[in-house]
């Protein structure tokens, strides 16, 4: 209820109470009499209460009890008529009371069913996002299928052309499991040498005339078809090996019957020819005719990586380190986990050789070489095999990284002559041993080697290789000398150096231009004799005749009709030996399926320096005159 309310009831109540009070008092007139007595005599003396009394004692009883009854009775009417409104106000209240109760109950129920439709809500809402998340992820799954089936549509189909290419036009051959890759180009090559050397295609560097030569005063021009290619690689698997063999072919061989008149018939030629077999581990086992491991490759020390020069000529560049010959290689490879750098050991055994034994005033007691036999299917085109007492031995470290290869190398190799002390030679001051036993001398040679090629950009190749040692002149382009002689008849390497850079471009798909400069150089190696006429002797003596290695002179007639070149007394050795190459190659059409077509065109500029000679008057005299062939 409220406060007005409630201030109304204890109104009702006080006036009610009063009510009832003058119910309970005696109902008599003279009870009536009484009480007014006693009210008038409240604060009165007797004396006047009875005069009063005493003139209209009826009247006023009367007035006094009618108006007390009218007052009475007007009391009860208000106290009904309050209590009436009192038991509506009541009967209101209740009603309201009932009605809030009800209202609460409702309000409870509402709540109570708000909060069950809430949760039913976010029951849904999550079902909904369940749903929606599923919806999403078969939708996001429809859509992979639908690219992996493109996928394997567009796979199917370009397997499907693949293996009618392959069908219709293989670029290899199966056979019983084994891959079989045909290899081969077809040339047509020329050169022009502003001096001759009378050679095909490939030029022997150490053998550029002197000026005092015929052959520097004249021109040569040759066309070849000799060093086009055939070959194949074959490759299978059999119980975790992975097995190749390779090999290759060109004709730049000489037989008997070959001739450059009218068949020019040249003979087929190994050039390498090897088998391999390699396991997932990274070892990999290679044996046969191969490019030495002294060559720089292109990937590890893998085998038909090599990085030659892009030279026509045939005997590629002055200062490039190379050799292919009969050999058994050992390489284990180790790959970093991302695959992106590895890392290779290799050993290599080889076939040795000992070329160029160019010594002056050498003794006559020794041998290390003899000719070829034919029973033994060498020939005097192979001039005089050595005597070896072992193969050259030659290990390589290599790293690749994903834009450059570095290698770095040695090689040991042993020289061996057989020596007869028991004679004397009068050239060189020795002087026989009587009765001394002959008995085998061998040194020790050999030398260091390393490659480096960096890759800035696809448009850039920049590489520079060198070897440095005694006894490694054979590995040379130039080759030059590896060993001369002591005085008594046993050997001595010769220190040999030689290196390559290498600019190459790739301006365009189809275009590749390219700069190449290297040198090699043979050390002066000499021993004094003792003996006035023959003072020095061993590779480049400062004695050497040189007295028409720059001059050329009137030659006189031979015996049988020819000219006698008097560039005879042109004995100089070489000291060191250097080329520039530049040239391009552009590719006119190139197809993995069919192949390439491309011209190429290289310009070589050469020049030959001998060791300091005599080239006119007497040495040990006063016009003796000492200059450099060239």
């Amino acid at each position: 209820m409220t406060n007005q309310m409630k201030l109304a009831m204890a109104a009702m109540l006080l006036v009610g109470t009063i009510t009832m009070q003058a119910q309970q008092t005696p109902g008599t007139a003279g009870d009536a009499q009484t009480l007014v007595g006693n009210t008038e005599n409240s604060g009165q003396t007797d004396a006047p209460k009875k005069k009063a009394a005493a003139k209209k004692p009826v009247e006023k009883k009367v007035d006094v009890q009618a108006e007390l009854l009218r007052q009475v009775r007007e009391l009860q009417e208000k106290q009904a008529a309050q209590q009436a409104e009192i038991d509506a106000l009541t009967k209101a209240n209740a009603a309201k009371d009932a009605a809030l109760q009800q209202a609460n109950a409702t309000a409870t129920q509402a709540t109570q069913t708000a909060q069950a439709a809430t949760a039913q809500t976010q029951a849904v809402a999550e079902t909904v996002k369940a749903n929606t998340e599923d919806v999403k992820a078969i939708k996001s799954t429809v859509e992979d299928m639908q690219v992996v089936n493109t996928g394997i549509a567009t796979t199917v189909s370009n397997n499907k052309i693949e293996i009618n290419d392959k069908v219709d036009s293989p670029t290899t051959i199966h056979y019983k499991g084994v891959t079989i890759t045909p290899v081969a180009f077809f040339a047509a090559e020329s050169v022009y040498r502003q001096r001759s050397v009378n050679s095909d295609i490939n030029t022997p560097f150490n053998n550029i005339p002197f000026m005092g030569a015929d052959e520097a005063h004249t021109s040569e021009f040759n066309f070849s078809g000799r060093q086009s290619r055939i070959g194949g690689l074959f490759e299978g698997k059999a119980k975790g090996f992975k097995l190749s063999g390779y090999f290759e072919s060109d004709f730049l061989g000489a037989g008997t019957t070959s001739n450059g008149n009218q068949s020019n018939s040249f003979v087929l030629r190994q050039r390498q020819i090897w088998g391999q077999a390699a396991t997932d581990s990274g070892f990999t086992l290679t044996g046969g005719q191969m490019w030495s491991l002294v060559t720089e490759t292109g990937k590890s020390t893998d085998n038909r990586t090599e990085k030659l020069p892009n030279s026509i000529d045939a005997q590629y560049t002055v200062g490039f380190s190379w050799a292919r010959q009969p050999a058994v290689r050992f390489q284990q490879k180790f790959t970093s986990t991302d695959g992106k750098s590895a890392f290779t050991v290799a050993a290599a055994l080889e076939e040795a050789q000992i070329t160029n034994e160019n010594g002056t005033n050498s003794p006559s007691n020794f041998f290390f070489n003899g000719p070829g036999q034919n029973g033994g299917l060498f020939n005097a085109f192979n001039g005089t095999p050595t005597n070896n007492v072992a193969p050259d031995v030659i290990v390589k470290f290599a790293a690749d990284l994903p834009k450059a290869h570095f290698e770095l190398g040695g090689v040991s190799r042993f020289f061996r002559a057989r020596v007869y002390p028991a004679i004397g030679s009068a050239a060189t001051g020795y002087v026989a041993v009587a009765g001394a036993a002959p008995y085998n001398d061998t040194k020790l040679a050999g030398g260091v080697f390393g490659n480096a090629r960096v890759s800035p950009s696809k448009y850039l190749d920049l590489a520079i290789g060198a070897m440095a040692g005694d006894g490694v002149g054979r590995y040379g382009s130039a080759q030059l000398a590896d060993a001369t002689v002591h005085p008594n008849g046993t050997l001595e390497p010769v220190r040999n150096y030689h290196g390559l850079l290498s600019i190459e471009t790739h301006p365009t798909p189809k275009l590749d231009v390219y700069g190449y400069v290297g040198g090699e150089y043979a050390q002066r190696t000499v021993y004094a004799t003792g003996v006035a006429a023959t003072p020095f002797t061993g590779y480049a003596p400062i004695t050497v005749n040189a007295t028409n290695c720059n001059n050329e002179v009137a030659t006189t007639a031979g015996g049988t009709g020819g000219l006698v070149n008097p560039a005879s007394n042109c004995s100089a050795n070489t000291k060191d030996i250097w080329e520039g190459m530049a040239g391009f190659t552009y590719r006119i059409v190139t197809s993995p399926k069919y192949g390439r077509l491309q011209y190429q065109m290289n310009y070589q500029y050469m020049t030959r320096i001998a060791w300091t000679a005599l080239t006119s008057g007497t040495y040990g005299t006063s016009n003796a005159v000492f200059g450099n062939p060239k």
